[in-house]
């Protein structure tokens, strides 16, 4: 990615007003609705966890083909727990009998007859597996991030991904700076070389107080008090590293084009106090990429006077704030002002990918989301032993932090399988030692 010193060039003014010159031209003419000759198709979805982004999600899909101008539908639903979100599966119109709860009801939405485009909500845990079915069963799918927990989740990604690829499935994540006007302009002029070669890289997601937690009900199993609290353990979140902290992750990979190579980090359980729970709540890490570029990562869910959610490039000639602004040496200063079919980066993911259904253009977004959530991974797993962690080490990890049926075939775990489900805590364990897997009493 870098350029040589023969092939650098200054940004001067001439280069800003040529690119403003082209940047205005696209912003007039927008980007093109699908052809109407082109969208005789319906899109039957099935949504695969309904808690918040679930529903969302829904919304933003339907909001999505409206605005491309595809017939779409919401045909079938999925939840671990009966009754979620019925007055939204009302309003979607959704049948009954394709309400489907339990373990094995992602199966069963994915196999209701039509159904070609698949929204996966559920908790992160669950996600490689699902996303591998929605793979098989030859559904385009739209995948919220994280994709996995683990070292082992994420190479079902990365093989579900070779799959999709040869089936010309089209898949989008949730990742949705990369379908937000601000960045892709921005992003484009970095690689371009606009700040000239990157030094240094910040990220952050500093921002508010301790997350959600929804207690522990008397009578209810540990597994149930676990899903209920999904955030909160790693096997099922990824601790809030790789649960949010991986948008901003995920924008460092993509101006780097690569992921990094090796990590060091630390972090601490500091405001959870006695909440039910295992995840720890600020972390700062340190990523180096191959070339030598730095990346420093600082993430935290703990009440400070300073918080951010953003991220920064410090290049030879320049700098800039990656969702829509470039600053020079020389005194330039240039904004973004593309912009794409909606305002709104959730709804703009669906139109993109309801658009690469359509056209039968390429997008396939899998790798990317992988690449991140196991940049998050790499991070985490730093903190939580006070190690270096190189990128290879951690791909290659067989450490499970959930149960096996997670990694094989979800389907069959039944509620009375499981009395306690006890992941271990980070600071007992350093993975890349290779501890003891995590058991099913």
């Amino acid at each position: 990615m870098k350029k040589t010193n023969t092939q650098q060039t200054e940004v001067t003014r001439r280069n800003f007003l040529k690119g403003a010159t082209v940047v205005a031209g696209a912003a007039a003419v927008g980007f093109p609705s699908i052809l109407h000759a082109q969208a005789n198709i319906t899109l039957n979805a099935a949504i695969i966890g309904l808690g918040g982004r679930g529903s969302g999600a829904g919304n933003n899909f339907l909001n999505a083909a409206q605005a491309a101008g595809v017939q779409a539908k919401i045909v079938a639903t999925a939840d671990i727990f009966p009754g979620k979100a019925r007055d939204l599966q009302d309003k979607w119109g959704v049948p009954e009998n394709q309400r489907f709860s339990g373990f094995d009801s992602y199966v069963k939405a994915m196999s209701v007859p039509g159904v070609n485009y698949v929204i996966l909500a559920e908790p992160p845990g669950f996600r490689p597996i699902h996303f591998k079915t929605a793979i098989e069963m030859g559904k385009h799918v739209f995948t919220e991030k994280p994709v996995a927990t683990d070292a082992p989740g994420c190479r079902i990604m990365y093989a579900a991904y070779e799959m999709a690829k040869q089936k010309g499935l089209k898949v989008a994540a949730g990742t949705q700076r990369r379908h937000q006007a601000g960045y892709i302009e921005t992003i484009k002029r970095l690689q371009d070389g606009a700040i000239g070669d990157i030094v240094t890289l910040r990220a952050y997601w500093v921002n508010g107080g301790p997350i959600w937690h929804r207690g522990v009900k008397a009578g209810v199993s540990p597994l149930e008090v676990q899903i209920n609290n999904w955030y909160h353990y790693i096997w099922l979140s990824g601790d809030h590293i790789c649960e949010q902290h991986v948008h901003n992750l995920d924008v460092c990979n993509w101006i780097m084009n690569s992921h990094p190579v090796r990590c060091w980090g630390m972090g601490a359980r500091q405001q959870l106090g006695d909440k039910a729970g295992e995840i720890w709540d600020n972390f700062a890490v340190e990523y180096e990429y191959a070339n030598g570029t730095r990346m420093y990562s600082y993430c935290g869910q703990i009440k400070r006077a300073w918080a951010s959610v953003s991220e920064a490039v410090h290049g030879t000639l320049g700098t800039s704030n990656p969702s829509g602004s470039i600053s020079t040496k020389d005194g330039q200063r240039w904004r973004s002002s593309l912009r794409l079919q909606s305002n709104d980066p959730y709804t703009q993911e669906h139109i993109d990918l309801i658009n690469a259904i359509v056209k039968g253009t390429e997008l396939n977004e899998a790798k990317n989301v992988t690449d991140s959530t196991l940049t998050a991974i790499m991070g985490r797993e730093a903190a939580y032993s006070g190690g270096e962690v190189k990128w290879d080490d951690i791909l290659n990890n067989e450490f499970k932090y959930g149960p096996d049926a997670l990694y094989t075939d979800v389907s069959k775990m039944q509620w009375g399988e499981f009395r306690t489900l006890k992941p271990p805590m980070p600071s007992q364990h350093n993975i890349l030692a290779k501890p003891a897997q995590v058991s099913v009493a």
